[in-house]
């Protein structure tokens, strides 16, 4: 039932980085020199090419777990990574806000966006994070994901105070926060609860789910 149960999950990573990556495409394609939908495709392609990075090494493990010790320091690698683009998404995600939503006197907010992905990026490049160490520190896990949760926050209150401008973009503020809804159990219990971790497979449904709304820009 188990070893049944993780091949599911290897068949949805793959079908998840398949479905952002022909999303990012088709934006991209079909732009017509609409910033805000390259801009979205842009955003569909980093998601999807930041995450294979660890996922692909987490199919292989699963379909090849005779490989563990080899496959750890691409795990690792692979979710630094991740956390890296995971920040850049959501940095682009505003960026298509500012496109496409009436927008105002929003210089300074710009400003503490850039900043918060600054000290996103650096913390995650930070050694203390142990990241191709199976037993990662975890204090340095809630740490680094202060400026992201912050981040995120600020961006889904953005789609939130502008929901009626785009009615095409009206629910991106909940898919924001459904997705942080998921990611946070995982970033706090997930070390010693190992079961918490698949809650990053409805997290990533909602990323597809904000994936499909940029098809209307």
């Amino acid at each position: 039932m188990k070893r049944n149960f993780r091949l599911l999950e290897a068949v949805f990573d793959f079908l998840y980085l398949g479905i952002a990556m022909i999303i990012g495409l088709i934006l991209i394609i079909s732009s017509a020199n609409n910033s805000a939908r390259i801009v979205a495709g842009i955003a569909a392609l980093t998601l999807a090419f930041g995450d294979s990075f660890h996922l692909i090494p987490r199919i292989i493990h699963i379909t090849k777990p005779n490989i563990t010790e080899r496959i750890q320091y691409f795990l690792g690698r692979g979710k630094q990574i991740t956390s890296i683009t995971m920040t850049l998404f959501y940095l682009l995600l505003w960026w298509i806000g500012t496109i496409v939503l009436p927008t105002d006197n929003l210089k300074f907010v710009t400003y503490l966006v850039y900043a918060l992905v600054l000290i996103r990026i650096i913390l995650c490049l930070m050694p203390q994070n142990k990241w191709l160490e199976k037993d990662t520190n975890n204090s340095w896990g809630i740490w680094r994901n202060v400026p992201f949760v912050i981040l995120g926050l600020i961006v889904a209150t953005f789609f939130f105070i502008y929901r009626k401008a785009f009615p095409q973009l009206g629910f991106m503020w909940i898919a924001i926060l459904i997705s942080f809804a998921f990611y946070l159990p995982v970033v706090i219990w997930a070390g010693k609860i190992p079961k918490v971790g698949m809650l990053m497979l409805p997290k990533s449904c909602t990323y597809i789910w904000i994936l499909l709304m940029f098809l209307s820009l």
